[in-house]
């Protein structure tokens, strides 16, 4: 049982599971369905090569469990490596000035673009990287590129000077796997050349993290790395997953996936599950949902890509 909001040693002593009580709660499955502490989820994870854990951007208890799970890696293979989705590759310089002392946190998030939420939800993570002298990874690829390749297709990459091509992977995954399957089901316009434009701009963000792992090991290859990153990219090990095997299948990847009552994964998924409190509803009102859905598309008029 990992329920947060209790002592260490209530946590970790293999009760019962409980249900999330507050949103800093969290308990334990694994893929066959069996309740585990922490500790012992650190445990079952200590053969991988890369540790997938997916997050509800924004959720504390998921922010929660990925930093008390890096501890816990820590504790029992001190050889490991954060890799995250919120730093992006052409800021890889900017995290290691960070991590070495060079600049402050507020030169870290300003010139490393860091996500708003750094401060309550990432911080943790960065810190126990710089304290331990652990590598942080800028995994993925920068937003305004994914955007473009969104708006043109994936020949869009061909646009790039060199210098901007190379933060992005050197392939994107294109053919109709299960993972675009399930993208287009999510997608509800009806435009067929929109929705492969935009699973090519979603891959783009998959490729280039998985990429940029199977790159790290090949240098590093007594590392063991976990990886922080949206619940899509991470679920069922159909995105990031995939796209680690493909380039590598000799790595053990394996994925530890929030879940909630109303959103769960296939009993066959091979993930391991962190049940939390379902987030508040964004919208009642559908008209509000849409007028703030228009607001984030109406960014894409100031986007500036390449001709």
């Amino acid at each position: 049982m990992g329920c947060a909001s209790q002592p260490e040693s209530a946590r970790l002593d293999g009760q019962a599971e409980v249900q999330p009580k507050t949103f800093y709660d969290y308990s334990i499955t694994s893929p066959q369905g069996d309740t585990l502490n922490l500790s012992e989820l650190a445990q079952a994870l200590k053969d991988a090569d890369i540790i997938l854990v997916g997050e509800w951007h924004g959720h504390p208890g998921a922010h929660l469990m990925q930093a008390q799970l890096f501890a816990q890696l820590y504790s029992q293979n001190t050889n490991i490596a954060l890799s995250m989705e919120h730093f992006t590759r052409e800021k890889q310089s900017i995290v290691n000035q960070y991590l070495t002392g060079e600049i402050g946190e507020k030169t870290l998030i300003k010139e490393g673009n860091a996500w708003p939420n750094y401060g309550s939800d990432y911080r943790p993570l960065v810190e126990f990287a710089k304290q331990n002298q652990l590598d942080v990874i800028a995994a993925n690829a920068p937003k305004p590129i994914v955007r473009c390749i969104g708006q043109n297709g994936a020949d869009y990459l061909e646009r790039l000077p060199a210098v901007e091509r190379k933060w992005v992977a050197e392939s994107l995954t294109l053919n109709n796997d299960a993972y675009q399957e399930k993208f287009t089901a999510s997608m509800h316009h009806g435009d067929e050349a929109k929705t492969q434009r935009q699973f090519a701009a979603q891959t783009a963000w998959d490729d280039t993290m998985a990429e940029s792992m199977v790159d790290y090991l090949a240098l590093h290859p007594d590392k063991q790395i976990i990886h922080v990153a949206g619940r899509f990219h991470v679920a069922e090990g159909l995105g990031t997953a995939a796209r680690i095997t493909s380039r590598n299948p000799a790595l053990k990847v394996m994925m530890v996936t929030p879940v909630t009552e109303e959103s769960k994964l296939s009993e066959s998924a091979p993930d391991y599950r962190i049940e939390v409190m379902p987030l508040p509803t964004s919208y009642v009102d559908q008209n509000k949902m849409m007028a703030a859905m228009k607001s984030i598309h109406g960014r894409n008029k100031e986007l500036k890509c390449y001709e």
